[in-house]
């Protein structure tokens, strides 16, 4: 089953006094790359999500982002005890100050120390944050599921894509065997002919050597092996494009082969036919190359 890297999903939700929205996109990678802007003010909730995102997914530079809104009331005011012993412990020595001074001091209210910075905080406890925390990461797990559905109908988009791809390598290389074994006859008379004329018209020549040489050359020219290696790299793309999980890095690989086979051909031609039969299949090899890019 083919994968792609490229993917989005959004989703809405609420709960535990807050609603949010999340946003996950992935493009192509060379490895899996994380970025994620989340609020501060859920603790352990970026741990959590790394390790749900990276157990599933394995390539893609992958971006998470999430809205969070509190709910009017949400959160609560509450006294800070720290704040609090540090303000009453100060409004102690500036009493005991006076009275040594004798200085009358009128008494502080509980407002007015309730009115210092820092005294009273708006904040969530340790229970509702956990039941934040939680509600998000629920939430979370539809998102994913959602963004790895649109991966992988893409992948089934990809996969038909390169099906057909490998199905015309496969057909070159077989136009590109018949012009080789049409120009294989072609050659081997040429070259019984080149041997005839050397002979005719030069004396005190080896003829063996020459014969040798002849033969070097016609398999400097042979193109079988390079047409059995590309008729190989087709049954490992069939193959791989077969498998499940992630294929990528093979195939990226395969696409070096394909392309290294491709060149030879090319080189090695000696006929215009084959030439050209080559250069088709560099041209759908890149484009291959190009949508294995996308692949996870």
């Amino acid at each position: 089953m083919v994968l792609s890297m490229t993917g989005f999903a959004s989703r809405r939700g609420e709960g535990a006094g807050a609603s949010w929205t999340w946003d996950l996109r992935a493009v192509n990678g060379k490895g899996l790359d994380l970025r994620m802007r989340l609020p501060d003010s859920v603790e352990g909730l970026e741990a959590a999500l790394r390790a749900a995102l990276t157990a599933r997914l394995n390539r893609g530079s992958v971006s998470l982002g999430l809205k969070l809104v509190r709910d009017p009331g949400a959160s609560a005011l509450r006294v800070d005890g720290a704040v609090l012993a540090h303000v009453l412990s100060a409004l102690q020595q500036v009493e005991q100050a006076a009275r040594a001074a004798h200085v009358t001091v009128a008494p502080s209210s509980a407002a007015e120390v309730l009115a210092q910075r820092g005294v009273l905080a708006a904040g969530e406890d340790e229970e509702d944050g956990a039941a934040l925390l939680a509600a998000l990461t629920q939430d979370f797990a539809g998102l994913l599921d959602a963004f790895l559905a649109a991966r992988a109908a893409e992948g089934a988009d990809l996969a038909a894509i390169l099906h057909a791809q490998v199905d015309r390598i496969a057909a070159l290389a077989d136009e590109a065997r018949g012009l080789a074994d049409a120009r294989r006859d072609h050659a081997a008379a040429s070259l019984r002919e080149a041997l005839a004329r050397l002979l005719a018209n030069a004396e005190g020549l080896d003829e063996g050597r020459i014969a040798q040489e002849l033969a070097l050359l016609a398999v400097k020219t042979d193109v079988t092996e390079e047409l059995d290696r590309l008729a190989a790299h087709v049954a490992a793309a069939r193959r791989l494009l077969a498998e499940a999980g992630p294929i990528g890095r093979k195939l990226d690989f395969l696409m070096q082969e394909f392309n290294r086979e491709a060149n030879t051909l090319c080189s090695k031609s000696q006929s215009a036919d084959l030439t050209r039969v080559g250069l088709d299949l560099k041209v759908v090899i890149d484009q291959m190359r190009e949508q294995v890019q996308n692949v996870e």
